[in-house]
C-alpha cells in the first residue's frame, strides 16, 4: 500500500532514532507510512517469520488487537498460523524465547496458545506524535481506494413529505460511509434516490387543487403538501372503509335473494343486514365528512342521508389514478405541476442536507428510469429465460437459487414495471454511466429481501459487477407513521435540541460570553446530540423515539464529544505554545501510564477506520472517540500542562494537541463540526 519513496521515508526516520536497517515485512495490506499499528506489524511479522519459519503472509492477518494493555498491543493465537505436529503453547513459548530484542517492542510474552507483543512506548511517541502534527486532518487517511470508484446510495425521502427521523439513519449512516471511503482513497459518488414517482403523486396533485394554498405553499412548501397529503390520504381511508362497507350490505342483500335459504337462515342473515347497514351509514358519512374538508366544494358535502354505495368506486382514489396515468402518458400539465413539487422539495431537503454536512452529486429517483430501459430489463430476464407468467403477471421464481428469496413479482398483469425492475434499470444505468468498482445501497433491514432479489437478478443476468453490490441495512426508528402525521419531523428536532444546549450553556455566564456565536454553536451541539445518540449503536437495532433520550446530557452523548473537544481547544489557547514548539517537544518526559494509554489509543486510529470500512459501521469510530476522550479526561488530574517546566508543558501538549487532532478527525468524518468553545 505504501509506495517505495514513502517506505525510504519511514526507513530514514527510524534510522534518526536509532534504528538502522530495520527489519520490515512490506506487503500491500499494510500502510506502513500511514498507520503506526502497521509498521508494528511489518516489523513482528518480518522477525516472527524468521524465527518460526511462517510465512508472512500468514502472520499478518493473524496479529490482532487486545482487549486490555495488559495483554499486549497485538496478540496472535499460534493455531491461526496452522503449524502442524506441535502443540500451540509449547511454540509460544518457545518462539518468544527465541524472538530477539527489538526496538519496536518493549516486551514479548507467551500465555497459553498466545504471543503478546508490548509496543515500546517512546519509539510510538517519537513516531505518533509528529505524524499526527504534521498530517493534520489527513492523520488516519489510506489510499487503499485509490484509482477505484463507489457509489453510495441514501437517505432516499419520498418528494413532498417531510424529512423525518427516520430517514436520519439512512442519511447519517450514508453520509459517513461516503467520508469514510474519501479518506480511505476512493472516489466517492453520492447519489439520492428519491421517491419521486407513482400513483401517490396523483393523490397529492388533486388533493392539493381541492385543498392547497399557494400563499402556503410558497411560505413553508414541504410543511404543507404533507399537511394536504395526511388530509387526502384520511379521506382515501374513510372512503376506503366506507366503500368496503357498503359492498358488505350488497353482498348480504344478495345473500338474502337466493333461493332455498331456510327461514332461520334468513332471520339471521337479515340481523346482521341491518347491522351492516348501520355500519355502512355511519362510515358514509365519516367519509363524506372528510372528502368535505379536503374538498370545500364537494358536490354532496351537504347530503345529510349520504347513500353508502356512492363510496364503492373509491372517487378519490380513482380520481388519483387517472391523474398518474395522466403523468406516465407525459400530460404537460400534470408533469408541471409534479416537477414543481419535485423542486420545491429537493430545494428544502437541500437545506437540511447542508445542516448535516450532507451533500450529493446526483438527485436522482425512480421518476428518472425510463419505460425503455425497464423494458430492456423485461427482455434480458425473458432471454435468460428467469421469468414465467401467472394470470398476466410476470414473476421469478428465486426458490430453486434460494428457498429463503422466494418468488417476486416483475411485472404487473397490465404491463405495469415493479421496483425490481426500476432499480435493476437504475443499476445498469448507473454502471453504464460511472463504471464503479462498488455500489453501497443505505436502506432499512426491512428492505433486505427486495436487496438480496436485485442482488440475485443482477447475478442471474450474469453482470460482472454483480459481486461488487453491497447493502448496508439498519434498523427503524419506531413509534412514527407518516399517513397517521403523527411524524416528529427533523426540522423540529434539531431546533428543539439547539434551544436545550443553548439553555445549558447559558448557565455557565462566564463561558456563555467567551462564545462568539452561541446560536450556531448550539445549533451544531444540538445536530452532535442527535447524530451521536442515533450512531453510537450498532446500526441494525431498532429503537424507539424518544424526546428524553434525544436530548439527554447523561453519559455518552454528542455534547460530551463536544465538551471534550472545546475543552482540549482551551488547553492549547492557554499554553501559547507554537506548532514548531511541539513539533521538536522531548518525548522521553512522558513516562507517566496513563500518557502511554493515550499514546497506544491515537496510535490505533487508522486501524480504527479500517475497521469501520470492513463492518460499515459508525459506531466503531464513535466508541472509539468515547474511549479516547475518556483517557483524555483521566489525563487532567495527571498531566498538567500549567505551571510546569517548558519542556515538559511542551510534551505534554503535544501530546493532548494529538488527541485534539484525532477526535476532530473522528468527528467531522461522521458528520459533525467540532466548536472550540462551548
Amino acid at each position: 500500500m505504501s509506495t517505495p519513496s514513502e517506505i525510504d521515508t519511514v526507513v530514514s526516520r527510524l534510522e534518526n532514532f536509532g534504528i538502522s536497517s530495520p527489519a520490515l515485512y512490506d506487503t500491500p495490506s499494510l500502510n506502513i507510512a500511514g498507520n503506526p499499528f502497521d509498521l508494528f506489524r511489518a516489523s513482528i511479522s518480518k522477525t516472527l517469520s524468521e524465527v518460526s519459519g511462517v510465512e508472512a503472509d500468514i502472520i499478518v492477518p493473524a496479529l490482532e488487537w487486545t482487549l486490555t494493555p495488559d495483554r499486549g498491543d497485538l496478540v496472535i493465537a499460534i493455531p491461526r498460523l496452522r503449524v502442524k505436529g506441535r502443540k500451540p503453547d509449547e511454540l509460544a513459548a518457545e518462539w518468544v524465547e527465541k524472538y530477539p530484542s527489538t526496538p519496536f517492542l518493549s516486551k514479548v510474552a507467551s500465555k497459553g496458545p498466545f504471543m503478546q507483543f508490548f509496543f515500546d512506548p517512546q519509539l510510538l511517541y517519537k513516531i505518533v506524535i509528529p505524524e499526527i502534527l504534521k498530517k493534520d486532518s489527513t492523520y488516519g487517511d489510506s489510499k487503499i481506494g485509490a484509482g477505484k470508484r463507489v457509489i453510495v446510495e441514501f437517505s432516499s425521502p419520498n418528494i413532498a413529505k417531510p424529512f423525518h427521523a427516520g430517514h436520519l439513519r439512512s442519511t447519517i449512516i450514508g453520509g459517513f460511509l461516503s467520508s469514510l471511503h474519501e479518506r480511505l482513497g476512493y472516489e466517492v459518488i453520492r447519489i439520492n434516490y428519491l421517491g419521486d414517482w407513482g400513483k401517490q403523486f396523483g393523490l397529492l396533485a388533486i388533493a392539493f387543487a381541492k385543498f392547497g394554498d399557494e400563499a402556503e405553499l410558497e411560505r413553508d412548501p414541504i410543511n404543507h403538501l404533507f399537511k394536504v397529503y395526511v388530509t387526502v390520504s384520511s379521506a382515501q381511508a374513510a372512503e376506503k372503509d366506507a366503500g368496503a362497507a357498503a359492498e358488505a350490505v350488497l353482498a348480504l342483500r344478495a345473500s338474502l335473494e337466493k333461493e332455498g335459504i331456510s327461514e332461520e337462515e334468513k332471520a339471521d342473515l337479515e340481523t346482521k343486514l341491518v347491522e351492516a347497514e348501520i355500519k355502512a351509514k355511519d362510515l358514509a358519512k365519516v367519509a363524506l365528512e372528510a372528502a368535505a374538508i379536503l374538498d370545500k366544494n364537494h358536490p354532496l358535502k351537504d347530503v345529510k342521508d349520504i347513500d353508502p354505495a356512492y363510496f364503492i368506486s373509491r372517487p378519490i382514489d380513482t380520481e388519483a389514478k387517472a391523474y398518474f396515468k395522466r403523468m406516465e402518458d407525459g400530460d404537460e400539465e400534470a408533469l408541471a405541476v409534479w416537477k414543481r413539487f419535485r423542486e420545491l422539495s429537493i430545494t428544502k431537503y437541500t437545506t437540511t442536507y447542508e445542516r448535516l454536512n450532507i451533500h450529493y452529486a446526483e438527485y436522482s429517483g425512480e421518476s428518472q428510469i425510463s419505460e425503455a430501459s425497464m423494458q430492456s430489463v423485461i427482455d434480458l430476464l425473458q432471454q435468460k429465460g428467469m421469468l414465467y407468467e401467472d394470470r398476466g403477471a410476470k414473476l421469478i421464481n428465486f426458490a430453486q437459487h434460494s428457498k429463503k428469496l422466494g418468488k417476486a413479482l416483475i411485472q404487473k398483469s397490465d404491463g405495469t414495471s415493479l421496483y425490481l425492475t426500476r432499480d435493476l434499470g437504475a443499476a445498469i444505468e448507473r454502471y453504464d454511466k460511472y463504471k464503479f468498482d462498488k455500489m453501497i445501497y443505505v436502506v432499512a433491514a426491512q428492505q433486505d429481501l427486495h436487496l438480496a432479489q436485485l442482488f440475485k437478478m443482477m447475478e442471474l443476468c450474469g453482470f460482472p459487477w454483480a459481486k461488487d453490490m453491497v447493502h448496508v441495512n439498519f434498523g427503524m426508528v419506531q413509534g412514527m407513521s407518516t399517513r397517521r402525521g403523527t411524524v416528529v419531523f427533523l426540522d423540529t428536532i434539531l431546533e428543539e435540541t439547539k434551544d436545550a444546549m443553548h439553555e445549558v450553556m447559558k448557565k455557565n455566564q462566564a463561558k456563555y460570553e467567551q462564545v462568539e456565536n452561541p446560536e450556531e454553536v448550539a445549533d451544531l451541539v444540538g445536530i452532535s446530540a442527535v447524530m451521536i445518540q442515533d450512531m453510537q449503536s450498532k446500526r441494525v437495532n431498532n429503537y424507539k423515539f424518544d424526546w428524553s433520550r434525544m436530548l439527554s446530557f447523561e453519559g455518552d452523548t454528542g455534547p460530551y464529544l463536544q465538551y471534550a473537544h472545546s475543552r482540549l481547544c482551551s488547553v492549547e489557547r492557554r499554553a501559547e505554545i507554537t506548532h514548531e514548539q511541539l513539533m521538536a517537544a522531548d518525548f522521553s518526559l512522558l513516562t507517566e501510564p496513563i500518557a502511554e494509554e493515550l499514546i497506544r489509543t491515537l496510535a490505533q486510529y487508522p486501524d480504527v477506520l479500517m475497521n469501520a470500512h470492513r463492518n460499515y459501521e459508525p459506531s466503531t469510530v464513535v466508541s472509539y472517540l468515547f474511549k479516547l476522550t475518556h483517557i483524555v479526561s483521566s489525563c487532567y488530574n495527571i498531566l498538567w500542562v500549567a505551571g510546569q517546566e517548558p519542556p515538559l508543558a511542551t510534551a505534554r501538549l503535544a501530546l493532548y494537541s494529538s488527541a485534539r487532532e484525532v477526535l476532530k478527525n473522528g468527528m467531522i468524518l461522521l458528520g459533525l463540526t467540532p466548536v472550540e468553545r462551548m
